[in-house]
């Protein structure tokens, strides 16, 4: 199957199973850098190049908002430095205003094989050689999701991509530049891509049954302001059903949280919306109830 037959057929499962990646509300998922156990070394940074790709594809997927954990670091060693003073305080970054993400996605590449049988490469022309032989290339992902908030996995599968060229082919002899255009014309890049868009559509699918929530930022003059807003899909007249926390429940023998003895407090109606914010009131019970940080769920 070649990648625009791939990508139809995706499309039309999408919309059969009534998945939307365009429209409703987002998720917020992280993904850290995947792990290359596939004994693969020519390319030396498949695992970081594969987690970018899948980073950007979610992201192009407009289902999502996306974090990337890759330069948390740098993230982090920036607030230290504006908690030293050396920056105006109205413009630094501040210490532990990292955005906290509902779903992370973390995993390994386990397999990677590439066969190639033929009569050489022929003429090469910026990096991209033509010949006669012929290519196979397979790539073996595990996909995790993971519930932030308890360290549970929701769920894991392995995810394969696959491509095979033959007769006039195309080889790539320069740098294993995942994102550049040449290396995406050759079986590797096909076959990465393929695993790619597998993967967007497998995590997909698994987080349509994950609640999406959000939380109560502070509530004010009668209005309960919520951090998710256009940019999470929110839309005014959205109503959410609204909880009191509780107390956390920490299993005594593994250290896990494993929730909270969470209370239904009632409805919440979205009367407007910012990009990453938005207002609500409440709908048949007492503002008083409500506090910062209580969870809002659909």
């Amino acid at each position: 199957m070649n990648r625009k037959t791939f990508i139809f057929t995706l499309i039309f499962c999408l919309a059969v199973t009534g998945i939307s990646f365009a429209a409703g509300l987002k998720k917020t998922v992280a993904v850290f850098e995947f792990e290359n156990d596939s004994g693969f070394t020519t390319w030396a940074k498949m695992g970081e190049d594969f987690s970018d790709q899948l980073t950007d594809s979610l992201m192009q997927s407009g289902g999502f908002i996306v974090l990337s954990r890759k330069d948390l670091d740098v993230v982090m060693a920036e607030q230290d430095l504006a908690a030293s003073n050396r920056f105006a305080k109205a413009k630094a970054a501040q210490t532990g205003k990292i955005v906290p993400a509902q779903i992370l996605v973390k995993g390994k590449i386990t397999d990677f094989e590439e066969n190639t049988s033929g009569s050489g490469q022929g003429l090469s022309i910026k990096g991209i050689s033509i010949g006669t032989k012929s290519s196979a290339v397979s790539i073996g992902v595990i996909v995790q999701l993971i519930d932030s908030t308890t360290g549970e996995v929701l769920a894991s599968k392995r995810i394969d991509g696959e491509a095979k060229s033959g007769g006039l082919s195309l080889g790539y002899s320069g740098a294993w530049d995942f994102g550049s255009s040449n290396f995406k014309k050759t079986p590797v890049g096909k076959a990465v891509q393929m695993a790619i868009d597998r993967a967007v559509a497998y995590i997909a699918k698994e987080l349509s049954s994950v609640a999406w929530s959000a939380k109560v930022i502070t509530v004010k003059d009668g209005t309960i302001f919520i951090n998710a807003g256009s940019n999470a899909g929110v839309n005014s007249g959205d109503t959410f059903t609204l909880y009191s926390e509780g107390e956390a429940l920490i299993d005594p023998d593994t250290g896990m949280n494993l929730g909270s003895d969470r209370k239904k407090l009632g409805m919440i109606v979205i009367s407007s919306v910012q990009e990453k914010f938005s207002k609500a009131t409440t709908s048949g019970f007492n503002i008083d109830q409500v506090s910062v940080g209580d969870v809002v769920l659909k």
